[in-house]
């Protein structure tokens, strides 16, 4: 197990109690076993278009917020501009 962040909050017997308590009465999840994270693979998504790279300057500012959200945040750049045009009305389908 990688070691935890300082800033990490581990939950006491009782609230790791009420966790447990949720998890069990809730019907769409479940807690998996090491067996189930065995049979775990990979989920890719596919691109469904063609993808250009180009050079483009954006501030800081945005660049930092999107690096924050994680790996593929450049991608999450593409959704955002594609929003912004269906939302825009420049492109019918996106």
């Amino acid at each position: 197990m990688p070691a935890l962040k300082p800033e990490t909050i581990i939950p006491n017997d009782e609230e790791d109690a009420i966790i447990n308590s949720g998890i069990a009465s809730d019907p769409d999840t479940y807690e998996m076993s090491e067996k189930d994270f065995t049979q775990l693979k990979p989920y890719y998504v596919e691109q469904s278009q063609a993808i250009e790279e180009v050079t483009i300057e954006l501030s800081t500012e945005v660049i930092a917020a999107f690096r924050e959200t994680g790996p593929d945040w450049s991608a999450r750049i593409n959704t955002a501009l594609k929003e912004w045009l269906h939302d825009h009305h420049t492109i019918k389908e996106v």
